[in-house]
Order: C-alpha cells, then sequence, then structure tokens
C-alpha cells in the first residue's frame, strides 16, 4: 500500500472501552491522511 493509501477518505471509528478507545483511533487516521467524521467508544459485552 502506498505512503497516503487513506488520505482524503472518511473514517468511522469505533473503539472499544476496554481495549483502543474511538480518540486514538481517529488521531492515528487523521495523521494519515483520512477525516474522522464519527468516533464512537462502545462497551462490548
Amino acid at each position: 500500500m502506498g505512503e497516503n493509501f487513506l488520505k482524503g477518505k472518511k473514517v468511522i471509528c469505533i473503539g472499544e472501552r476496554d481495549g483502543i478507545p474511538a480518540p486514538a483511533i481517529a488521531a492515528c487516521v487523521s495523521t494519515a491522511g483520512a477525516e474522522p467524521v464519527l468516533v464512537l467508544t462502545q462497551c462490548f459485552v
């Protein structure tokens, strides 16, 4: 995959309370060039 394969894409970030929270995922995809349009952290039991 290329260096900017997420550039210009819109991303839905769903994180997990006891795992990786959505804001951390959103920060990563933003750095990769994507735009987080929905950022949710859920508790999956």
